[in-house]
């Protein structure tokens, strides 16, 4: 069983939706300090404003980042470092639903390439084999990486799909040995936020299916974010590193030996 008590935190995207509750569920555990990362300067400052008034300066601190820019990015790691000494968990959380032909790839930096660029330079900061005291890495994605839905948001699902499997790989038990770094995944099922509110796409196939199912998710029962927030402080408690995680319909499941079984079965080609 892991402990968040007197851990430093970084959350991407964490000044809105689910990051800024996981932020407050994070909290909830008297880590040593949680960094807000996001890009929305208003929300991140009144976010942290609100947090320091129920916890301490020391506590909590928004950054303005853009994930996409390494400078930035990487910056705010080695400023947490100095700072606190080191970095024990770094969750992955920044993402953006927008692939109209102007957005795709910046929607693909975001997904993708800033959870690799942040998860790599963590794993560089963590890793015991060469002067590290292990942590944890926890990747936001999707329900939909384990779906082969259509018409969809195809380069949005692709991303998330992506980031299940280098997360796994990179997780994997045999190179967790050398690093003592754990690396899990979550897939989250449709949670009450804007996320998929601010969506926008190249078709207009997809748009209708999008405001179609979005109407229909609406009028059923969806999750709400503290109870994904909540998912995930248990995920850190309890997972093993390369563990994939599912949290839809207010339940959180360790599906790992499916996604081992699935991976078998598509190799036998």
């Amino acid at each position: 069983m892991f402990s968040l008590e007197n851990k430093s935190v970084i959350v991407t995207g964490g000044a809105n939706g689910i990051g800024a509750v996981i932020v407050k569920e994070f909290l909830k555990e008297n880590p040593k300090h949680v960094a807000i990362l996001d890009l929305d300067e208003d929300s991140g400052k009144r976010l942290e404003n609100n947090l320091v008034t129920k916890y301490s300066e020391e506590k909590v601190k928004f950054y303005k980042c853009d994930v996409t820019n390494d400078d930035q990015l990487i910056g705010i790691f080695h400023e947490v470092v100095k700072k606190f000494g080191a970095i024990d968990v770094v969750v992955n959380n920044a993402d953006t639903v927008l692939e109209t032909m102007d957005t795709y790839k910046k929607e693909i930096a975001i997904n993708y390439t800033a959870v690799v660029t942040s998860t790599l330079k963590a794993l560089q900061l963590m890793r015991v084999d060469q002067g590290g005291k292990g942590g944890t890495i926890i990747n936001i994605s999707s329900l939909c990486a384990l779906m082969q839905r259509s018409p969809f948001l195809f380069v949005y699902a692709s991303t998330k799909s992506a980031v299940l499997h280098f997360s796994n790989c990179i997780g994997n038990e045999k190179y967790f040995n050398h690093t003592n770094v754990r690396v899990l995944t979550m897939c989250l099922g449709y949670t009450d936020t804007d996320t998929l509110i601010k969506y926008n796409t190249f078709d207009d196939i997809i748009d209708e299916v999008l405001s179609t199912t979005i109407e229909t998710l609406k009028n059923n029962k969806s999750q709400s974010a503290e109870t994904v927030a909540q998912g995930i402080v248990q995920a850190y408690k309890e997972g093993k590193s390369g563990s994939t995680w599912v949290i839809d319909k207010d339940e959180i499941s360790d599906v790992t030996d499916n996604i081992h079984q699935a991976y078998e079965i598509m190799f036998k080609y």
